[in-house]
Order: structure tokens, then sequence, then C-alpha cells
């Protein structure tokens, strides 16, 4: 059924300050099932160590991996704001305007922009 994938959270990410984050596509081996997923922390020095942290989890619940790209965010939860940026330069630049509306859903009270602006 669709319950394990949908009781994956969408978007994890640190609820301060600015950080890597990567979008990551989901998908049940064979098709069908997919769904994308926002990963993001200060904790991770390089985006492939976000990768490495979320693939393995995925694995065990059954899904295939794939990073969609990466980039920035800035997460300022005193103002309600969060602004994603930037480029990974491993992975490419992720659609950061997918990366908003996943943002969106999650935090439904902020104000959400992107642009492709690497600072």
């Amino acid at each position: 059924g669709g319950s394990a994938m949908a009781a994956v959270r969408a978007v994890e990410i640190d609820p301060e300050g600015t950080f890597k984050y990567i979008l990551v596509r989901l998908q049940r081996p064979g098709g069908g099932e997919q769904r994308d997923i926002v990963r993001g922390t200060k904790a991770a020095e390089f985006l492939h160590h976000i990768f490495e942290k979320v693939n393995p989890e995925m694995e065990k619940l059954g899904y295939e991996c794939k990073c969609l790209g990466g980039g920035k965010i800035e997460h300022n939860s005193k103002d309600k704001k969060i602004r994603v940026f930037g480029l990974s330069t491993g992975y490419g630049k992720a659609d950061h305007s997918v990366t908003v509306e996943i943002l969106k859903k999650e935090y439904t009270d902020y104000e959400i922009t992107w642009s492709d602006d690497k600072k």
C-alpha cells in the first residue's frame, strides 16, 4: 500500500540557520509510486553526507532514492521565512520551485522564496 511512503516525512530540515539541502526522489523499484522529499542540515559538511544518511533509511523501507540536485536553505524561524538558493557542485541544482512547493505544505504560515543566487 501507499501508507509507508506517506509516512516518510516530506521535509526534514534544521529549524534555524543556513545549510545545504538535497531534493530526493523516492521510487518503488519498477516504477509506480514516487514522491520527492527535502532533507537539509548544518551537520552535513557535504551534500553526499545527507544522501548517504537518507539512502539506507529509504532502502530499508523498500524505496530507491535518486538525488535530484541540491542547494542551500536559509531558515529563519523567528520571522517565519525560508529562502532556497544556490546549487550543489556534485549533484547539480535542484529545481528550487519544486522544493518550495514541498516546503509550503509543511510550513504553511511561512513566506518561502527561491532564487538561483549563489549567496
